[in-house]
């Protein structure tokens, strides 16, 4: 066992003197109004019951002043040991910490200084806390703290109790947008048996009943386009995914997706529906469809959008047509001939996928600030969207990209079995230069495709990075209330 500090010795030795005078766990407390609605009633009312956590103190003789706090607001008490009694004043002064949870009932009335207050007439113990909060309430000052112990963060941090009120809020909307727009939330499977629906290296596990190895999904893509196959026109889900892949600012190894399909849709109705959602989303949570994100003003509200098709710049970036090239080892020569990266520098890419990306990544995303649309993608890049009629080397694909991170991921769906089989054998052939990151080939998605599908549309995003970008949070676990963390134990 740990040792106690000072405070916390003191705080264990009132909680004993508690217990000798009343339970200081008690099973309820009947609230009248949270904080943030108390703060709305007129003075002269009586009988209002509050609750909430202490996080200001000002014990005097026979005045006191209390504050406290729950999510999403914060009220003043006045304590006098005329009204409570002398008893009830001394268990408050002796015994009670910030920190500590309490109750209390009386008349609403403002201060001189303009704060509305509780003239408390009872008060109740309501819960002991054991350890202080942070030295002067200035909240954690220790980041990797923060993501650890995120109950402090929030008790001491109104930046993060807005992160995270703004975060359900955001869940509410998705639900209530999508719902008025005739989309069906689904539920699909975590625990899968083909890694489908991205490009990224999965986690797997073993099922013990069944005796098969499987991996945790990296996306729900292939479940959801066979609902449309059911017979679902809209659907979409809100999932969990799960990527084994490197950490950085804007990427965890778990996280959350929205994604979202529409029969008879292709890519351009998916771009008139999603500007429209992401304005009004942005709107909801700030008021206004104008953020600022990293000393960078994103305007979301503008009518007409940048456009940047992707084979384009590329094109113009390279110096050649890339998409007549079929090897990785002849675009790796062409792209150092041409200086733009060292051969050491592309070392770890081996598909042309992967050497693509990383080019368009470095050259082209990290430069675009406002909300723009790329469109027009390579097919290679992606196995699961629809060859464009003209030039079946392109796809009908389009991102949104601000302030230079992905926003979403959005095409026009794949939907003809025989093209889709030939994709995943490229896939294979990826994963033999080794791509570790390739799609498997999913015969049970193949047998729904053979069941026949109309024309889809569907679009992915991130919520994990949509926050970031709505918050200006400088890293993903900022919006994340409890991101995975290596045990402190460990070397």
């Amino acid at each position: 066992m740990r040792e106690f500090t000072e405070q916390e010795t003191v705080r264990r030795e009132k909680l004993a003197s508690i217990k000798e005078i009343c339970n200081p766990y008690p099973e309820k407390f009947e609230r009248t109004h949270t904080l943030k609605e108390a703060q709305q009633l007129k003075d002269g009312e009586i009988n209002i019951s509050l609750a909430g956590r202490i996080v200001f103190m000002r014990k005097m003789g026979k005045l006191s002043f209390v504050k406290i706090r729950d999510l999403e607001g914060s009220m003043q008490l006045e304590i006098k040991i005329d009204i409570i009694g002398e008893e009830k004043y001394e268990f408050f002064k002796k015994l009670i910490d910030t920190g500590d949870f309490i109750g209390a009932n009386g008349e609403i009335f403002t201060t001189q200084t303009g704060e509305k207050t509780l003239r408390v007439s009872t008060l109740e113990f309501l819960g002991k806390a054991l350890r202080p909060l942070p030295e002067k309430f200035h909240g954690l000052q220790d980041t990797e703290l923060k993501y650890r112990q995120r109950y402090v963060d929030l008790i001491t941090n109104e930046e993060a109790r807005n992160i995270f009120l703004g975060r359900s809020k955001l869940y509410a909307f998705i639900h209530k947008y999508l719902g008025e727009n005739g989309f069906l939330q689904v539920e699909t499977p975590i625990l899968q048996t083909a890694v489908s629906g991205a490009s990224a290296k999965p986690f797997f596990t073993h099922h013990n009943a069944l005796d098969i190895d499987c991996n945790l999904r990296i996306a729900p893509e292939i479940y959801l386009k066979e609902c449309i196959a059911g017979g679902f026109d809209k659907v979409y889900e809100i999932s969990k995914c799960f990527r084994n892949e490197g950490m950085d600012t804007e990427h965890l190894q778990e996280f959350t997706q929205v994604e979202w399909y529409a029969s008879y849709w292709n890519f351009e109705d998916n771009i008139k529906f999603y500007t429209n959602f992401i304005k009004e989303l942005i709107k909801e949570l700030t008021g206004t469809t104008t953020i600022e994100y990293q000393n960078n003003t994103l305007d979301f509200g503008k009518e007409n959008w940048n456009r940047i098709n992707y084979c384009e710049e590329m094109n113009k970036i390279f110096g050649f047509d890339f998409l007549n090239i079929t090897e990785p080892a002849e675009l790796k020569q062409k792209i150092v001939e041409k200086g733009l990266f060292t051969l050491q520098e592309l070392e770890e890419y081996h598909s042309l996928s992967q050497i693509i990306d990383f080019v368009y990544k470095n050259k082209v995303r990290k430069n675009i600030i406002e909300p723009t649309i790329i469109y027009n993608y390579p097919a290679v890049l992606i196995p699961l969207a629809r060859r464009n009629d003209e030039d079946p080397r392109r796809i009908d694909v389009f991102q949104v990209i601000a302030a230079g991170t992905e926003l979403c991921k959005a095409y026009s769906e794949l939907v003809n079995p025989q093209t889709q089989r030939e994709t995943f054998e490229d896939q294979l052939k990826a994963k033999s230069q080794g791509d570790d990151e390739t799609m498997d080939l999913d015969e049970n998605f193949l047998l729904a495709m053979e069941q026949g599908m109309p024309p889809i549309s569907g679009l992915g995003f991130g919520i994990d990075r949509l926050m970031m970008l709505i918050y200006n949070a400088p890293s993903i676990r900022d919006v994340v209330l409890f991101p995975l963390m290596k045990p402190e134990n460990n070397n």
